[in-house]
């Protein structure tokens, strides 16, 4: 499979690992939208929102995301989890992935 979101977690591409367990994987996003922009992955391949068949893998990322929030210190001031699914829904990478954004204030829409 050639998903650069598997090999950036198989670490066949290098990245700076900002969190890791047995299921979920996450590093900084390449084009930050904000201060803190952080991407959540399943290590196992899963297109989309669309493709989930065991729902305990998002309970695993939303965990990894409370985490890092508190372990970074912006659990308090607040932060945005966003996901996109399928091409108009702004999906860029066909890998479920969840954008943790965090130290601004979030205006609407995002960015």
């Amino acid at each position: 499979m050639d998903c650069i979101f598997c090999k950036l977690a198989n670490k066949e591409i290098p990245t700076k690992v900002v969190y890791e367990d047995e299921y979920v994987f996450a590093f900084n996003d390449m084009e930050p939208q904000a201060p803190v922009h952080i991407l959540f992955i399943p290590k196992d391949h899963v297109a989309s929102n669309n493709e989930v068949e065991d729902d305990l893998i998002v309970g695993r990322i939303f965990a990894a995301i409370r985490k890092v929030a508190k372990d970074k210190g912006f659990d308090q001031d607040g932060y945005r989890v966003v996901n996109n699914c399928g091409k108009d829904g702004g999906q860029t990478v066909n890998h479920l992935h969840f954008h943790l954004m965090a130290g601004r204030e979030m205006t609407w829409p995002a960015g």
